[in-house]
């Protein structure tokens, strides 16, 4: 598949696509006579992984160490290890959002309160759902 067809099928621009390749987080990807890209189910499977990643929260620097690892056969173990603390960031996220959430509810909820105290809006962000 060339640029363009795996750009619209993954909603990454192209640049987004050959920054990834720069960077070392794609394999270095085949050419064909002309020169244009092409790209393998293999790389597709790449880009996919990457992209996870990458909307998981998970920085190119952090991404690289994990590929880096991952291509050289590191020990699984360290893998898993950079995928929990990448989950245990986003439970943190997660939970950080919510929290917004609770306290948005609570203001919508009493937009026409004249006077919230401290105390009850502190309720309402710390609340869980």
């Amino acid at each position: 598949m060339s640029i363009n067809e795996i750009s619209k099928k993954f909603v990454l621009s192209k640049d987004t696509l050959r920054y990834w390749e720069k960077m070392g987080l794609l394999p270095a990807i085949k050419r064909d006579e002309h020169g244009y890209r092409q790209y393998s189910e293999i790389d597709q499977n790449w880009i996919f992984y990457i992209k996870v990643l990458r909307n998981a929260g998970m920085p190119v620097s952090k991404l690289k160490v994990f590929l880096f690892n991952y291509r050289q056969k590191e020990t699984a173990q360290k893998r898993l290890n950079l995928l929990i603390k990448q989950r245990e960031q986003l439970e943190q996220q997660q939970a950080q959002l919510q929290k917004t959430i609770n306290y948005l509810n609570y203001k919508i909820d009493h937009f026409d309160d004249k006077l919230l105290t401290y105390e009850k809006e502190k309720l309402a962000y710390e609340r869980k759902i």
